[in-house]
């Protein structure tokens, strides 16, 4: 990593369809549709919102022959209506529908780990793609490895690692490189981490591959946009990555004015700061720079504690560089100067300005500056990214998926209902899930998990262990309450006490898939 100044990485250019992605062009921007792929008329609707929105490439669920069949149908009236974005096949478990989706879109994306044997599966997809030019991403996701991954490395960000290169490998010695990765965690720490050590390991391996980046199960709401900024923004801070994807429980228009706000902040990042101890940075492991053990807030920053104020446009470069000077063990708090009229614009740039520094260990105090605002308005601002950045929990955390044509029931709704009757306790993950095909595995780091199972059923999760299967949707929500109170999680008067991430959590030991 240039930990100095701001170089964009150097990757080649990928074809998907109409749009063109990596080789220094401006960061893409993407979304996903909610709806079911077979219909037609809503999918395409929805497609144009979100194209209208200013986004370039839309993904689409492809569960099935049938759904990957229907994209046909789909990029055909696309095209009709004049619109020329880029559209992809998600795919799932089933190898062969990925072959079918490969005679329709513009891009596949496949989980490597359903395509762990060399069965000839992986190749036949290959030569599909390269008779139509379609391009390929290896989405790689932390809580859906391959059980043989995950039984020699954990799912960890280098088991992720691990993963991915498998299949970067046998696309070069297949000579097929319309190739595009990603390396996607709710979990902040290991996405970072693991996007890190994927690019020092394709530059090892002399490979130039484009990067799509993203926070899944992000969630809603102004902590969904942190949690999404504090990741994606520490990567592009260091020019990492091309393409990006906002995951929020909202409509996926929603998605858009977000992402394209975080690609337009590292457009541009000037300046030079020599960083003359970069031995003390840990770029793949948490490690706290002093003995501070939970950072604080505007409010809790006592007097003898230096304040670091950025000056430049380049405000992550210039602080992490004043803070790796310092002695070590020196305690710092880091500030930041906006004068934005927007809440959540302010919330974003400051989350993907100062998130990284709290991620990488580097900060102990933060202080947002927006003459705008009021006190408690920051304040709240600055605990949602300390926690986003999972150094201080004063909060439910929820990790929550956005949403796809898989998803068994109102979603954004469910979620807004949970926050509602959870949202004061503390100290708690609370995983909400539109189906089983992510569910599980992502929501791996999470309390307690509510999943649909079928149309109007939810399946409750005690961490990685099933509770109760196939509730009936209208007293699932009572369930869950009682859960929590069953295990002695839940209060009734809101809690003062918080806790810093003791770090075991960054990289659970097993994989739930």
């Amino acid at each position: 990593m240039e930990l100095s100044q701001y170089i964009r990485r150097k990757t080649r250019e990928v074809p998907v369809g109409p749009v063109v992605i990596g080789g220094g062009r401006p960061v893409a921007v993407q979304s996903m549709t909610n709806t079911d792929t077979n219909d037609t008329a809503a999918s395409v609707a929805q497609i144009e919102r979100i194209a209208d929105a200013g986004c370039s490439v839309v993904r689409l669920t492809t569960q099935g022959r049938r759904e990957a069949g229907n994209l046909g149908p789909i990029v055909a009236r696309l095209r009709a209506d004049g619109y020329d974005t880029a559209v992809v096949a998600d795919v799932h478990f089933l190898p062969d529908v990925a072959l079918t989706a490969a005679s329709y879109a513009d891009k596949v994306r496949i989980n490597p780990g359903n395509y762990a044997d060399r069965d000839g599966a992986f190749e036949k997809l290959i030569a599909r793609c390269r008779e139509r030019g379609v391009a390929l991403r290896i989405g790689v996701n932390h809580g859906s490895l391959a059980r043989r991954i995950v039984d020699e490395w954990g799912d960890t960000p280098r088991g992720m690692v691990v993963s991915a290169m498998e299949f970067l490998r046998r696309c070069r010695e297949l000579d097929f490189d319309r190739v595009v990765v990603s390396m996607k965690s709710s979990n902040t720490r290991v996405m970072v981490a693991a996007y890190r050590l994927l690019a020092d390991e394709m530059a090892r391996e002399g490979m130039d591959y484009p990067l799509h980046l993203g926070v899944t199960e992000a969630g809603s709401g102004l902590e969904g946009r942190i949690k999404s900024a504090v990741g994606i923004g520490a990567l592009l801070a260091d020019g990492i990555g091309d393409t990006i994807r906002v995951s929020l429980t909202e409509a996926p228009e929603r998605e858009i004015p977000v992402a394209r706000l975080l690609a337009d902040h590292f457009a541009e990042r000037p300046g030079r700061f020599p960083v003359r101890h970069p031995e003390r940075f840990s770029p793949y492991e948490f490690r706290r720079r002093s003995a501070v053990q939970v950072p604080l807030t505007r409010s809790e920053l006592p007097a003898d504690m230096p304040v670091l104020e950025a000056c430049s446009k380049n405000p992550t470069a210039e602080l992490r560089a004043a803070l790796l000077d310092l002695e070590p063990g020196c305690p710092a708090a880091v500030s930041c100067r906006y004068c934005e009229s927007s809440l959540e614009t302010l919330a974003v740039k400051a989350a993907a300005d100062l998130g990284p520094l709290f991620l990488d260990g580097l900060a102990d105090g933060i202080r947002i500056v927006a003459p705008r605002f009021g006190e408690g308005e920051l304040e709240e601002v600055e605990r949602m990214i300390l926690q986003a950045a999972r150094v201080r929990f004063s909060r439910t955390e929820y990790i929550a998926c956005p949403g796809c044509g898989r998803t068994l029931y109102d979603l954004e709704g469910t979620l807004a209902r949970i926050k509602e009757r959870t949202g004061h306790l503390k100290n708690l993950r609370i995983g909400v899930m539109g189906c089983i095909v992510n569910g599980p595995g992502e929501m791996a780091d999470a309390d307690y998990g509510y999943v649909g199972a079928a149309p109007g059923r939810i399946t409750l999760y005690k961490g990685r262990t099933v509770v109760e299967r196939n509730i009936p949707q209208h007293e699932a929500l009572d369930r869950l309450e009682a859960l929590i109170r069953a295990n002695g999680d839940w209060t009734d008067v809101p809690a003062r006490a918080e806790s810093p991430d003791d770090g075991t959590a960054a990289e659970p030991q097993n994989s739930a898939q």
